[in-house]
């Protein structure tokens, strides 16, 4: 499978079995896609009547790139077939290996967004905090059921983790405490919305937290409108100076300022911008998911809108980059020479399986957007995962499991999207979002043309 397209000037294919990318000139672009189907003489004869108007192209030029692109096919790089599908279901029974926990340290938030899948942190229950606890024997849990594997992953979140500080910092303590006789390593990361940032916070995440994830939707009168206080007051002037004394003392410790547009920023590049001129030069940019009836839902009419934003961003952020004043956007971030294994292209974040969520009360649930569905408990940190059919079920999810995904060219970067929101969108885990694909693909699109620009620099 291939896929061709234009963007920025560059006409670039894509084999997508190998993750070979070309960038090639007018007459290749036109060549391969007429290679399988078409014989040596029937391309020929169609590209001497395209370019007729080209004297330089003639018969002697095209059959040269007819067997270039033969060579390429040779080697491997162009027309590959697919090797993966017979082993898709078969690389997740390898291992019933634990690797991350998001703790949902507090199902209590002080902010009230208005697009917040998490209702305002309660997550359709009650109010909670978790308790140390609950927090040490999530932490056992995750230790007894890793396996093999050293490196693991805490993610403190909620409604607001900052709510709960002090149970986080015992937790990392407990966490830390535990490295040396078990041969673990903990990765932490925080998820905040910043209101209650002070020194203590900026000092214990610089030296425990490996990333930081800060949350703001970019211009003032954009984050203001959906992210207010509890007392109906935007949260915009509060937060960004904390988050700049933040980010000014993180040093080149990893953080992402992570903003939501929805159908009242569809221009959220300006938003992206705005917060790059604030100082910050790691950002994210997720496309709301809610249901069609909010007035804030992206809608059909917003698609091409979004398409020629994600292509603004690509073209400005490759501009900056030459100016000496570059910034990451965590949706490019792509390695066309190496990137995620085989095993991760195809079964994606490990939800349910090697990725859980613990609440505050440690029950067990396959990622944080399926907390407070019945349906979706898998068991609790004392007794494990009990519910061995939803296991079973998230195994089966994968880039392959999914009918919509067979003749799609980016199921190999996106793995086959995201099961909560195949699930909101199509009322199964293994439906596709039809919209989140069509962003997604364009991400992509954009994201290796960048790899292109700046492999010609």
């Amino acid at each position: 499978m291939i896929h061709r397209y234009k963007l920025n000037g560059y006409n670039i294919v894509l084999d997508v079995f190998s993750g070979s990318v070309h960038a090639v000139d007018e007459l290749a672009y036109d060549v391969i896609a007429l290679f399988e189907g078409h014989t040596p003489d029937q391309i020929v004869e169609a590209m001497l009547e395209k370019y007729a108007s080209a004297p330089e192209i003639d018969r002697a030029e095209i059959e040269e790139c007819i067997s270039d692109v033969q060579e390429l096919k040779d080697a491997g790089k162009l027309f590959t077939e697919d090797c993966y599908e017979d082993h898709a279901c078969d690389l997740k029974n390898r291992s019933r290996a634990i690797k991350a926990l998001c703790l949902h340290v507090a199902h209590t938030c002080n902010l009230n967004c208005e697009y917040c899948f998490a209702a305002q942190g309660k997550y359709h229950g009650e109010r909670a905090l978790m308790s140390f606890d609950v927090g040490k024997c999530a932490l056992d849990f995750l230790i007894e059921n890793s396996g093999n594997q050293k490196n693991l992953e805490v993610d403190f979140f909620g409604g607001e983790p900052l709510m709960n500080w002090d149970v986080c910092k015992q937790l990392v303590a407990y966490g830390r405490s535990r490295e040396a006789e078990t041969g673990k390593r903990f990765r932490f990361t925080l998820t905040t919305n910043g209101l209650l940032i002070d020194d203590d916070v900026i000092d214990f995440t610089n030296r425990e937290m490996n990333n930081v994830v800060l949350s703001l939707d970019g211009r003032k009168e954009v984050h203001d409108a959906l992210r207010k206080t509890v007392g109906g007051k935007g949260s915009y002037d509060t937060i960004v100076p904390k988050f700049q004394n933040f980010v000014k003392n993180r040093g080149d410790r990893e953080y992402y300022i992570r903003g939501t547009f929805t159908h009242a920023n569809t221009d959220f590049t300006n938003d992206l911008f705005h917060m790059a001129d604030l100082g910050f030069d790691r950002l994210s940019m997720e496309p709301v998911v809610c249901t069609p009836t909010e007035p804030y839902a992206l809608t059909a009419e917003d698609l091409p809108v979004l398409m020629e934003q994600y292509e603004l961003l690509a073209t400005e952020m490759l501009k900056r980059e030459r100016e000496g004043r570059g910034l990451v956007f965590y949706h490019y971030m792509i390695d066309l020479t190496g990137g995620p294994c085989i095993y991760k292209r195809i079964s994606g974040c490990g939800s349910g399986t090697e990725y859980l969520a613990v609440t505050p009360t440690g029950d067990l649930y396959p990622c944080h957007q399926f907390v407070g569905e019945p349906e979706y408990l898998m068991g609790n940190v004392w007794d494990g995962v009990t519910n061995e059919a939803m296991r079973e079920k998230f195994k089966s999810c994968n880039a392959y499991a999914r009918p919509d995904c067979k003749d799609c060219w980016a199921k190999l970067y996106c793995s086959g999207g995201c099961a909560a929101n195949a699930l909101h969108a199509t009322g199964d885990i293994t439906g596709t979002y039809a919209y989140g694909c069509e962003l997604f693909r364009k991400r992509m699109e954009c994201a290796i043309m960048m790899k292109v620009a700046e492999s010609e620099t």
